[in-house]
């Protein structure tokens, strides 16, 4: 990134050049290039920590859902990641880890806590192998029709509050 120090001879030129036309006639007023130079980083620099705001907010909201595969999740996780450390910010790779972990889907939960009590500490490229395969054998687990899910009851209340009334779903 260019300096107020490194900016050539040909000064506020050189700048305005690089601006959109809605810009350029803003700024074109300045004629120091050190002037428009500070102007332009006072009135953008903001603008950073507001995306960096933006972007833990996306990391903090992210949650996996049962309706989506986990790989792809884990991809939409790893963007976020990426976005992060792109705005200069630095996650520990067990903080990434344990985050990842956390964010599993409401079904994964025996999966998560068996993650949780590991001993050894995993790399995030170890944790992905495992929730792909993970996911493999539950996908192959379904197709065969040996995937057990928790079972759900619903009550049905009809008009009449006696117990032979309740009808439940299974």
């Amino acid at each position: 990134m260019a300096t107020s120090e490194t900016i050539p001879e040909s000064g506020p030129n050189y700048i305005l050049n690089g601006l959109d036309n809605a810009l350029y006639n803003v700024y074109s007023p300045i004629v120091n290039a050190k002037a428009l130079w500070e102007s332009l980083e006072r009135k953008y620099k903001t603008e950073d920590a507001g995306s960096k705001k933006f972007v833990v907010g996306k990391f903090l909201d992210f949650k996996m859902v049962d309706s989506k595969t986990v790989i792809s999740q884990v991809q939409e996780f790893q963007l976020i990641l990426h976005d992060i450390h792109a705005e200069g910010m630095v996650l520990g790779e067990s903080f990434q880890v344990a985050a990842l972990i956390e964010k599993l889907p409401p079904t994964w939960k025996d999966f998560k806590n068996y993650l949780k009590h590991k001993r050894k500490e995993m790399k995030l490229e170890d944790l992905i192998v495992r929730l792909r395969i993970e996911e493999d054998n539950r996908q192959s687990e379904k197709k065969a029709g040996n995937y057990h899910q928790e079972a759900k009851a619903n009550v049905v209340e009809q008009e009449s509050c006696d117990i032979s009334s309740l009808t439940v779903f299974l």
